[in-house]
C-alpha cells in the first residue's frame, strides 16, 4: 500500500542489460504501475512487453473479481504503454484516459484509436473516482510530447511520469541521487526548459507522495528531490569540485591528467572525478560533467581533429544544452595540437561557458613546462 487505496503492480525486470538500447543497468529496472481503488478504479500505465502477463498477474492479485474503470496513460513510451492492447483485451469496459496526441501514437502503435472507450485529458482536466479527485497536467517534451502528470489530491499524490524515476531495480540496494542523476541528464536532460516549466505548474500542490514510472516511491524529504531537480533542469551545480574527461592514446596525455589531478588535491579542490572517456561508462562522464561546475577536457590531436571519443562526449554534453560551467583544456599534438580551438568551437553555441586562463599544451610527451602549466592550471580551478 502507498496511500489510502493506492496499490503498487509495477515489475522488476532484471534480464535488461541496456536501457533504451544504451545505458548499462547492472541492478536493471523497474517498470512501475499503480491501481486506485475508490468507486471507480484507475490503474495508471502499463508495464514493458516482457512483463504484460506478470503485471496483468499484479492486477488480478490487487483486485480479485473487481475490473478496473479506466486505464490512465500518462507516457506513450513502451517500457510503459506496450501492455495497453492487453489490458484493453482483458478488461473490455475499461475506458482508456490520455491525451489527444497519446491516442495519435496509439494508433501508430497499435493501429487502435479505442473509439468509443477513451477519454481525452488536456491540462487541468479533472477526473473523480469518488473520493479520489485526479487533476491532469500536461507535461510537453518531459521527455515525449504527449506527457501528462496526474495529482490525486485525496491522497496528496503526485504521478509523476518519467520524472523523479531512477535507473535500477526496486530491489536494488543504491543510493537514489546517483541513478536518478545519471537517468536525469541521459534521458530529460535536454529538457531543462520544460522540466522548468512543470515544476513551476505543479509548485502550488501540497505533495506527501511521488509516484513515477521508475524507481522508489518517494514518500520523505520530497524537498531534496525537488530541490536536485531544479538543480538539474536549471543546469546549475550540484557539487563543488572539478570532473576531468580525458582521452589518451600513448599516455601522455594521461600523465599529465594524474598530475593535474594531484595538483588539483593538493591545493584543496574538495573532489576531483576523473574520466578516461574510452573506457568509462560515458553516461556516469556526462553525469559528472553536469554535476560539477568545473570541467577540464583532455584529449589529443587526431587527424586533425579531437579524438573520436571526446568529440562523442562533447556532443553528448552539447545535445543535452550545456551550459554555465567553467572549462578547463588539456591539448596534446606533436606537430599541430588542435583540440583548444576544435573544442572551442563545438562550445560556442553553448550559454555560460567561461574558459579558464591556463590551458595546457603539450606536444607529445609531458616535459617540465607542461608542469608548470599543469600547476597554474590546477590553482586557477581550486
Amino acid at each position: 500500500m502507498i496511500g489510502k487505496d493506492i496499490k503498487y503492480v509495477g515489475v522488476n525486470d532484471r534480464e535488461i542489460d541496456l536501457f533504451e538500447g544504451q545505458y548499462i543497468v547492472p541492478e536493471g529496472m523497474a517498470y512501475n504501475s499503480y491501481i486506485i481503488e475508490d468507486e471507480k478504479i484507475a490503474v495508471f500505465d502499463t508495464v514493458d512487453a516482457a512483463f504484460g502477463e506478470e503485471w496483468l498477474g499484479n492486477i488480478k492479485n490487487a483486485l480479485g473479481d473487481k475490473a478496473p474503470d479506466y486505464l490512465i496513460v500518462q507516457h506513450m513510451e513502451p517500457d510503459h504503454s506496450a501492455n495497453i492492447t492487453k489490458f484493453t483485451e482483458t478488461y473490455p469496459d475499461a475506458v482508456v484516459v490520455a491525451t489527444d496526441k497519446a491516442f495519435v501514437m496509439m494508433k501508430k502503435f497499435f493501429d487502435a484509436d479505442y473509439e468509443g472507450r477513451k477519454l481525452v485529458v488536456k491540462d487541468g482536466d479533472t477526473l473523480s473516482l469518488g473520493n479520489h479527485e485526479l487533476t491532469f497536467y500536461t507535461a510537453p517534451m518531459v521527455h515525449w510530447p504527449e506527457v501528462i502528470m496526474t495529482y490525486d489530491s485525496y491522497a496528496k499524490v503526485l504521478f509523476s511520469a518519467d520524472a523523479f524515476g531512477k535507473f535500477g531495480a526496486l530491489d536494488a540496494d543504491e543510493d537514489w541521487a546517483c541513478e536518478a542523476r545519471r537517468y536525469y541528464f541521459g534521458i530529460v536532460g535536454k529538457y531543462g526548459v520544460q522540466v522548468q516549466a512543470v515544476l513551476k505548474k505543479l509548485g502550488g500542490l501540497e505533495v506527501e507522495i511521488i509516484c513515477p514510472l521508475h524507481g522508489p516511491v518517494l514518500s520523505e524529504n520530497l524537498g531534496y528531490y525537488l530541490d536536485l531537480y531544479n538543480t538539474w533542469s536549471s543546469y546549475g551545480v550540484e557539487s563543488e569540485g572539478v570532473v576531468i574527461c580525458y582521452t589518451s592514446v600513448y599516455g601522455n596525455t594521461k600523465k599529465a591528467v594524474e598530475l593535474l589531478a594531484e595538483e588539483l588535491e593538493a591545493n584543496g579542490c574538495p573532489k576531483v572525478a576523473v574520466n578516461d572517456l574510452a573506457r568509462c561508462d560515458m553516461a556516469e562522464a556526462v553525469e559528472d560533467a553536469f554535476r560539477y561546475g568545473k570541467i577540464v577536457l583532455a584529449s589529443t590531436t587526431y587527424n586533425g581533429d579531437i579524438f573520436p571519443f571526446m568529440r562523442e562526449f562533447i556532443n553528448e554534453l552539447t545535445e543535452r544544452n550545456y551550459q554555465n560551467r567553467t572549462v578547463g583544456i588539456v591539448e596534446n599534438g606533436t606537430w599541430a595540437p588542435l583540440v583548444a580551438k576544435k573544442i572551442a568551437k563545438m562550445l560556442e553555441n553553448s550559454k555560460g561557458i567561461v574558459y579558464t586562463q591556463n590551458t595546457v599544451t603539450i606536444h607529445s610527451g609531458v616535459k617540465e613546462e607542461n608542469v608548470e602549466q599543469i600547476k597554474l592550471l590546477a590553482k586557477e580551478l581550486a
